[in-house]
Order: C-alpha cells, then structure tokens, then sequence
C-alpha cells in the first residue's frame, strides 16, 4: 500500500524535500503541505508544478496548521491519512508534532533536536531532556520516530556509523567539520532560521572529550582545515545537536563539531550580541512596546530561502575519522561537496537548504519502503548507514571518502569500496 506523507513547514528545506519526493513519488501516496501561510505551501507546489514532465505524476495538497496545536496537527494527519510525517518546521514544534505522531500512529521524522523557547542551551546530553523520553510511548505505540535526518545532524551521524562499520577496528576521535564556502551577496544573512540560528551561537559549547562533556565559549577554538574542493578553511569549535547522540551510541571518546565562519559574520554577530540584539528576554521600549529583540533582528534580515538566486560557491561537510584497523593507525575523511548553483537549478534552492532537504527526503523513503521503519525511536546513527548513503546519492548527495590522496565515492559495490581498505 502506498503511503502518504504530511511534510509540516514551508521553508527552504520543505521545498527541497517537497521537490525531491515529488520527483520519486511512484513508490508513494499522497504528498500534503502544512504551515501557518498556506500561501508559501501554495508557492512550493506551484514551483514543483513548474517542473512539468520531469517529475511523475503526485498529488499534492496544501492545508493551513499551527503545528503547536497537537489536537489540530492530530486531525490534519488522520484528515489526510498520513503514515509519514516529516516535521520541517521549527524546533520548537518537535514535541507537539512527535505527540500527535504518537496519539495516531504516523512515522515521525524531523532535522533538529527540540527547543524550548524560553530556554538556551540547556544541560547535555540535550535529546535526553525532551525526545528521549518518548522512547517509551514511542516503541508502545509502534511508532517510527527517526530524530535529526537532516545534514547535521543526520547525514554525519550517518558517517560516523559507517566509520565504526567498515573502516575502523577502534575510532579514537570523530571531528565533523562543516564548510559553507559559499557567497551570496548580501551584507549580512544566515543560511536557515535566524533565530534558530543565532540561539545556537550564543549559549555554552558544548564538546564531547576524554569521555566526558566540556564546556566551552563561541569562537575560543578554531583550527584550520585542508578539505576537498574548498581548500584551506578556517572553522570555530562549535556545539551541535549530533553530538548529543552519538557520544551516547557510539563508544568514541572525542567527538567535535566545527563549524567555519568568516571574520565578517564573526564581527556582526560580536557586536548584535554585546548590544543585547540577539536575546530571547523581551525588553519594553520608550513607547511602552514589549519586543523580543532576537526576533526583530530576524525580522530585518533577509529570508534564508531568498538568497538561493545568486548564492555561488560550494559547501564542504564531512567527519574527519581517526582510529585503528587491523593494530595500524587510520585516518579517513567521508565527506560531501553541494554546489550553490546547481542546487539552485535543479530544484530552486541554496545547497545549505538543499544538504538538509535531500536527506530528509530519503529518511521518508526509507521509511515508506520498510528499510527505516523500525517502529520504534531512533538517531540516525542507530540505523544501517549505507542504504541511506546510496538512496540520497540517487537523489543528488553523493558521498565521498578521502584517506591520503584518494578519493572514492562510497555509494559503489562493496568489491569496489573494499579496494580502499
């Protein structure tokens, strides 16, 4: 039986993940589009519609939800007999929309972990404090909940159970390094949520080392990189939602999220921070207006998905993998390249976007075909990496490995990939 799919937000990732499950739909139902503006659900199918023959036949539908009401979100699911629901919306509406997956039996997906609005940065490991605790009501209910299947998380976490699988006999340490080495133009913008963006800039660093968290500030480390295609890129020791599950399923003792950032997005962010600009704390003004300063810088800067018409340039993000195999040291880089352009000419987006959308939508396909669907809770890492690696490179994300001077793609036989042990 065909399956139908709910993809809940409307941003640039939905639009991404809409286009590529519309373009592999054979295999599925219905796709249904919910947001609070039915109007950008509207213009994602529009631009899908665009496409004409070179995607099959969907239906697609569109439907107006606020997706912290769970009551409303559990009626639009039953409404539209999703069995799948793929949460790209804000992660502030994880729990409301996992809730209403639980209450009706639909899979859950989503590419962030959970925020509490009036909290930041809150004790790791973070998925402890709010999904975790489902796992419970999640395998009782029979439900699929995969948690964080965008890049990052999500892909890497993917990388890191490939790692642990194929190349290593013991991983001593993962560094997971993302590049955007990409411009596009305008003074000052982020490449997703602005406030989902700034939030997870301005609370502790949290690192996972010698088996234990460590605490850290925003832009104390940084460490320069060598990479494919991008070269020499500066990144900061950042924290990151996968480094909350991995340091609890894989038994690796240094785990480390960088991340790189220009000197000019490191003096901006420096000074709207100093001056308060990027608080969460409503503050009332000389009129008497009470206003969340962090959400009148997002309202001033440019939308993420705007920026994909002229971004050019490529990202680069990848696990930098170090152990053993076979009692000798090993270092391996698996690692993807996603080019702005092209992004942008095959389904219309920026390659930030479309890093997070393409594998969200494979998550779903996984799940739909049975491989993914394990009725119960998951991180990606818990679940096997390669049929998620060769479908998301059919899809547009190739894979790579780097070790010396070689490159390999990883989504070939395993006779061929066995040639880089």
């Amino acid at each position: 039986m065909k399956r139908n799919i709910l993809i809940v937000g409307a941003g640039g990732v939905a639009h991404v993940a809409a286009h590529k499950l519309a373009a592999n739909s054979a295999g599925l139902g219905e796709i249904h589009i919910a947001t609070r503006s039915v109007a950008k659900a509207d213009a994602i199918v529009a631009s899908i519609r665009g496409k004409g023959g070179r995607y099959p036949p969907a239906v697609l539908r569109t439907h107006a939800l606020d997706a912290m009401d769970v009551a409303a979100t559990e009626a639009l699911i039953r409404k539209t007999r999703a069995s799948i629901v793929l949460n790209l919306g804000s992660a502030f509406v994880n729990m409301s929309v996992l809730q209403a997956c639980i209450h009706t039996g639909a899979a859950y997906i989503d590419t962030a972990i959970h925020e509490d609005p009036a909290r930041v940065c809150e004790p790791p490991p973070w998925y402890a404090n709010y999904e975790w605790k489902r796992r419970e009501a999640c395998e009782k209910a029979g439900v699929t909940a995969v948690l964080g299947a965008g890049f990052d998380p999500g892909v890497v976490n993917a990388y890191a159970r490939l790692a642990v699988d194929e190349f290593f006999d013991r991983v001593d340490s993962i560094d997971i390094i993302d590049i955007n080495a990409g411009r596009h133009g305008r003074y000052f913008a982020t490449n997703f949520d602005p406030e989902v963006n700034f939030r997870e800039f301005t609370g502790t660093v949290w690192s996972w080392e010698g088996g234990k968290w460590v605490a850290g500030r925003m832009f104390e480390r940084r460490h320069e990189w060598d990479l494919p295609v991008v070269g020499k890129q500066t990144a900061y020791l950042t924290g990151h939602d996968e480094l909350h599950s991995l340091s609890q399923h894989l038994d690796v003792p240094d785990i480390r999220f960088w991340m790189g950032f220009g000197e000019h997005y490191i003096n901006v962010f420096t000074v709207l921070n100093n001056l308060g600009l990027l608080s969460e704390k409503p503050v009332r003004t000389a009129e008497g207006l009470e206003v969340v300063p962090l959400k009148v810088v997002k309202a001033v800067l440019p939308d993420p998905a705007s920026l994909a018409p002229t971004y050019k340039g490529k990202t680069c993000i990848g696990n930098l993998v170090r152990g053993t195999q076979n009692g000798k040291p090993r270092e391996v880089f698996i690692y993807n390249i996603a080019d702005h352009v092209e992004s942008y000419r095959d389904v219309g987006s920026q390659a930030i976007a479309y890093t997070a959308g393409v594998p969200a939508a494979t998550a779903a396909l996984l799940i739909a075909d049975g491989t993914w669907d394990v009725r119960r809770m998951v991180n990606v890492e818990q679940l096997p990496a390669r049929p998620f690696l060769e479908l998301m490179a059919e899809l547009g994300l190739e894979t790579w490995v780097r070790e010396g001077k070689r490159d390999m793609p990883v989504a070939v036989p395993q006779a061929a990939q066995a040639a880089i042990a």
